[in-house]
């Protein structure tokens, strides 16, 4: 038994990715502080995803509906504990992420969003460091100023499950061609706080650089998600309602 704050769930959101997913788990076995439980959300897999989570101890969520969004939103619904912790099935976390996790929620008592950062895995080494550089860099350059705070990274993130549950009726998860965790970003309000935290480090698969088919695919989910929030969530709209916030307005939150 744990004497943590916090209790912690981790969402994987899964299709049609076994031999993967069984890595994840067992990085997630390994870890020094473990999670309370873990939730893999099944997005109508014909492998045998299913059977290698419950094979883990992993609760299996069915969600029929495809599309990461809708996979996503079904698992962080689905949770019990206090922190929720998300991990795609390509991801390879440390055996002290979810330690770190609940370390910075402590300190940070106001905090409502941690975000972490990848380590690509797989591929060539040059495409390893574009995809760190150029499309991790890039999105956070451009993303940051744009949004007000830190996008997050779906890959390795978390969040308080209270504040989920504020947003959790707002998010498009119905959207199939669009990023869930950028779609998540917009939904934060004024008075939330956003932590990106370079220390934590999840190995995360390369191949959506592989080709440049898998990368235009990636990036043309980039403005349909964008599209959704314009024109409420210019980015002068969004500045002057975090000012507001941080100026203690009622209205912010």
């Amino acid at each position: 038994m744990t004497t943590d704050l916090f209790s912690v769930s981790v969402v994987i959101p899964v299709r049609n990715d076994a031999c993967l997913l069984e890595e994840c788990l067992q990085a997630l076995g390994e870890q020094t502080r473990r999670a309370d439980e873990i939730i893999v959300v099944d997005n109508g897999s014909t492998d045998d995803t299913a059977a290698v989570a419950q094979r883990y101890g992993a609760r299996v969520v069915l969600e029929p509906v495809p599309g990461i969004p809708q996979a996503a939103s079904a698992g962080y619904d689905s949770v019990s504990g206090d922190i929720i912790a998300r991990l795609d099935a390509d991801s390879r976390p440390g055996p002290d992420w979810i330690e770190r996790i609940v370390q910075r929620f402590q300190n940070h008592p106001g905090l409502d969003f941690l975000t972490g950062d990848p380590r690509f895995y797989g591929s060539t080494p040059l495409v390893r460091w574009m995809g760190e550089h150029l499309y991790i860099g890039g999105m956070y350059a451009v993303l940051t100023p744009f949004l007000g705070h830190a996008p997050l990274f779906g890959s390795n993130m978390a969040m308080r499950t209270d504040v989920w549950r504020m947003l959790s009726g707002e998010v498009h998860r119905d959207e199939q061609n669009i990023h869930d965790d950028f779609d998540l970003s917009f939904h934060v309000r004024p008075g939330m706080t956003v932590l990106r935290d370079r220390g934590i480090v999840v190995d995360v698969s390369a191949r959506p650089f592989q080709d440049w088919a898998s990368l235009r695919r990636r990036l043309s989910f980039v403005l349909p998600t964008v599209r959704l929030h314009l024109p409420q969530q210019a980015p002068l709209r969004r500045r002057q309602a975090r000012r507001r916030a941080r100026a203690g307005s009622p209205s912010a939150r």
